[in-house]
Formats: structure tokens, sequence, C-alpha cells
């Protein structure tokens, strides 16, 4: 192992631990981080480890995981009932919610909906239900996304361990 390939190694398992703790924080783009890593390390072995073919299904897999994260709180509210305007509330919710950082991330999109629903209804209770409909896709959104990344992780592995089980 050349001191580059080590190198290319090293900066993978920082990208990894990086993208790992991206997951939970809004400023870090966890799956794309990691999508990184896989591929230093597959540059990093010549893409004998880690093949072209893996690599096109970790970026499915980042692609998918990343929108489903955007839209998870969306469909929460929809499954509830949500107007438009609480829809909409939603999404400028959380796009405002990046500013103030994870909890901004969490609560930006609730108020919004709930703003949104609010507007079109003045109704609180359903203002109410659908700010809890945002909440429940917000957390689905992070356990696919979590899920996601540890395929990603234990595709990388098991891809690894495979070819150096097989040479």
């Amino acid at each position: 192992m050349t001191t580059l390939t080590a190198l290319w190694i090293v900066l993978a398992l920082i990208l990894t631990m990086i993208g790992m703790f991206g997951l939970f924080s809004p400023a870090l783009p966890g799956l794309p981080l990691l999508f990184t890593a896989a591929w230093l390390v597959a540059y990093a072995g010549d893409f004998h480890y880690i093949s072209n073919t893996t690599l096109i299904v970790l970026a499915i897999i980042t692609a998918f995981g990343m929108a489903l994260d955007f839209i998870a709180g969306l469909i929460g509210a929809k499954t509830t009932g949500a107007s438009k305007k609480a829809l909409w509330g939603a999404f400028w919710g959380g796009v405002i919610g990046i500013l103030f950082g994870l909890a901004g991330m969490i609560i930006g999109p609730l108020i919004g909906a709930a703003a949104g629903e609010w507007w079109q209804k003045r109704n609180l209770v359903s203002a109410g239900k659908v700010s809890i409909g945002t909440f429940i896709g917000i957390l689905v959104g992070v356990v696919v996304k979590i899920g996601c990344a540890l395929s990603m992780v234990s595709i990388v592995i098991f891809s690894h361990l495979f070819v150096l089980t097989a040479s």
C-alpha cells in the first residue's frame, strides 16, 4: 500500500465519521459524504474492491435517501389532510429552519405547517393535527436516512470483505 493510498483511505474514514454525524445535523450532507467516502475507497483500491456497479447502487441509495428525507415532512402533513397552504408552510418553515440549526430544522416545518393550516382553515385542532403529522414524517425521514447510511456502509464493508476472501 502506497502512502497516497493510505491517505485516501484515512480521508474516506474521516468523511465516513463526518457523514454519520451529518445524518443528525442539517448543516452537513451525511449521505453525500458517505458516498464520497465510498468513492475514495473504490479509487484507493483501483476499483478492485468496490466496482462501478456498486458505486451506482450507492449513488441510487444516496439519491433516494436525500429525496425521501426532503419530502418526508410534507408526506406526513399530507397524510393528516393538510391543505396546500399547510404544505407550503411546512416547506418554507424547513427552509427558514435551516438557518437555526437542528432545532430549526425540526421546529420550522412544524410551525410552518401549523401556520399554513391555521391560515387556510382557522381551526386550531386541524393545525395541531397537521403539525403532528409533519413531525412524524420528519422522524420517518430521519429513520430512512439512517437506514440508507447503514446500507451504504454495509455494502462497502461487504464488497471489500468479499473480494478479500475470494482472492
